[in-house]
């Protein structure tokens, strides 16, 4: 049995905070849940796919987050608790159900997760979804610690129920990926079979409607503010005049640094668990007995404006400040002794950070960039389109979208020129192509395109777009964790419920007159095909198949056979010139092949002038 379905209340167990996510979410009765994987959120995924093969929990992964919050919508207005996840950038791409959805509401409780990703670790931008909430009108609630984002998502399902409204669970990596020890408790047993109840009054969302769900909408959000002002989840520490305001694992933090400057007769501390709607009169009331207040928020200064704003309304004059040069920044995550300094800045607290160890005679850690596996055909296919271009002579741009192959434009590839979103490649490839007269060769990943390539080439197409899409189909969604996608050979996992697409067929059925696939690891056989695609005049796609290395060794797919540099080599260094895969490292001023991690794709013995790479033999 999975551990996470234990019906064991009161055991104490060592979990990660996705973990103790998919846990809460079965406590709370959980029947249906959908995503598209995204980190820092990728493991909640994980687990409810895992424990729904043991469970009646239905769930599944989506299309896109567009795709997976309109499926979770009917779910939850069908009588089924349902759980939405997706990391923050995700909740761009739901963006449009999302906010009608605050206006239709559901009839069981949904809660939909957004992973914010300070500091960027796996993620193009590190925007602060707390604004979701403001701008739609949702409740939003807020954990600070991997044990409570496990209470706290039973207690977003009640609040859901009680509002007839999505609540917003937001949290951050720093949540997500922490490990802690969290107690068991009682598992609901969960509603599985659903009724939907027509109301098009209510749910079919015609102007007419709208105008008066919008004001139903205000009512909720009037009511859910009554309940911030009494939530456990928002409380206040301490009676001091030094008065700080925070929330998310800054609480954690500032409970340290309080302690660590001897403060704690001094200060009060007002945390926020419940963000959205803010409890103005908790606020206004906190301020009266403050000399002046610090907001501690890593993002935006989402709760500093607001704590203004109620200062003004109540007639409170005393310095409230939070976001500044001199204070914290809007930049990245946050950590204790940052916090810990700052607090004692603003406060005038004599405070001797500890001296910092002496390391100058430790040499400086190597720069260690991320990069494609050994034996990764996304590297292959890049060469072999480099190749082809310079043999063309051809002045490419090289669009590219999210995925593992966003590594692409680092050196020696440099195969990647613009990136936004997820789909980007393709429909930057059609504003490319018709700005300027150089050839643009796109990148798009074989999920990334299901997730949101395709309707950018439907725009190719109907526009006369000029320009080569390559897919790279490996098989699976790599990135985050080796997910399925509408593409994957399910049968490969012993699962015969789901269908397959093919990829090719859609391609030509949207009309694109020139599809040609490639097996990237036949490099001078791909090398003549990609020079076909590039000659053509209109839009032309690549489908570049080779199932991910990791993947295809996972499933025992794989016989890695590695090679090795024999004394033939002159050191012309070509091999790690231009693929630089991580198999091979210099020893001595010679190149050598570490044959533990080389797994036989054989594409740096077909590119070396000296056939000097050849099969190890053991």
């Amino acid at each position: 049995m999975h551990k996470l379905l234990n019906d064991s209340p009161g055991d104490k167990i060592m979990l990660l905070g996705n973990e103790a996510i998919a846990r809460g979410a079965v406590e709370a009765g959980v029947a249906f849940a959908t995503t598209y994987p995204g980190t820092p959120s990728s493991e909640i995924s994980l687990n409810l796919f895992q424990m729904s093969q043991e469970s009646d929990l239905y769930f599944e992964y989506s299309t896109n987050e567009k795709v997976a919050l309109e499926v979770a919508a009917a779910a939850a207005n069908s009588g089924l608790r349902t759980f939405c996840m997706m990391k923050h950038v995700g909740l761009n791409v739901a963006a449009d159900p999302l906010m009608t959805l605050a206006y239709v509401g559901v009839t069981a409780g949904m809660v939909i997760l957004t992973a914010d990703d300070p500091a960027m670790f796996s993620s193009q931008n590190e925007q602060d979804n707390r604004y979701y909430a403001k701008f739609g009108g949702f409740p939003m609630l807020e954990p600070s610690s991997v044990a409570e984002v496990k209470e706290m998502m039973k207690d977003a399902f009640e609040l859901s129920e009680s509002l007839g409204q999505p609540v917003l669970l937001r949290t951050t990596t720093r949540i997500n990926h922490s490990n802690a020890f969290v107690t068991f408790g009682d598992i609901k047993k969960p509603d599985i079979q659903g009724r939907f109840i027509r109301d098009p009054h209510r749910c079919v969302t015609v102007p007419t409607v709208s105008r008066g769900l919008h004001v139903k909408l205000l009512e909720k959000l009037e009511k859910a503010g009554q309940l911030a002002e009494s939530s456990g989840f928002n409380f206040v520490q301490g009676s001091g005049k030094f008065g700080i305001i925070t929330n998310g694992v800054s609480f954690h933090y500032v409970e340290d640094g309080i302690k660590d400057l001897g403060i704690e007769d001094k200060t009060s501390v007002l945390r926020m668990g419940f963000s959205n709607p803010l409890p103005g009169k908790m606020i206004k009331a906190f301020l009266k007995g403050c000399d002046k207040v610090l907001v501690i928020e890593e993002g935006e200064p989402f709760m500093e404006e607001a704590v203004k704003a109620f200062a003004q309304e109540e007639g409170i004059v005393i310095p409230i400040n939070g976001k500044s040069k001199e204070l914290f920044s809007r930049l990245f995550e946050y950590d204790p002794a940052m916090v810990r300094e700052k607090i004692a800045n603003y406060f005038d607290i004599e405070y001797t950070p500890a001296p910092k160890m002496d390391i100058t005679d430790i040499p400086e850690i190597p720069i260690r960039p991320p990069n494609l596996c050994s034996g990764c055909s996304h590297r292959a296919t890049f060469y072999e389109v480099k190749k082809a271009a310079k043999e063309m002579d051809m002045d490419i741009i090289c669009p590219t979208d999210i995925g593992c192959y966003t590594l692409g434009f680092l050196p020696p590839l440099s195969m990647g020129d613009f990136v936004i979103c997820m789909g980007s490649s393709v429909s930057s490839s059609c504003g490319f192509s018709k700005a300027t007269d150089q050839k643009v060769v796109s990148f798009i990943g074989d999920s990334t395109f299901f997730h949101s390539g395709i309707t950018g080439l439907v725009n190719a197409v109907f526009n006369n777009h000029n320009f080569t899409l390559v897919i790279l189909e490996n098989d699976i969604t790599a990135m985050t964790g080796h997910q399925p996608h509408p593409g994957v050979d399910m049968m490969r996992h012993g699962f015969d419920t789901h269908g397959r697409i093919n990829i090719e067929k859609i391609v030509r059925a949207l009309g694109v007159e020139h599809v040609s696939v490639v097996k990237p690891f036949k490099v001078k056989k791909s090398i003549d095909i990609i020079k076909q695609a590039l000659e053509f005049k209109g839009v032309s796609v690549v489908i570049s198949q080779e199932p991910c290395a990791l993947y295809a060794k996972g499933l025992k797919l794989l016989k890695p056979k590695a090679f090795m540099v024999s004394d033939q080599c002159t050191d012309h260094k070509d091999c790690i010139n231009t693929i630089a895969c991580p198999s091979f490292y210099v020893e001595d001023g010679r190149v050598n092949i570490d044959a533990d991690t080389c797994v036989g794709c054989a594409v740096c013995a077909q590119i070396c002038p000296e056939n000097a790479i050849r099969p190890l033999k053991k």
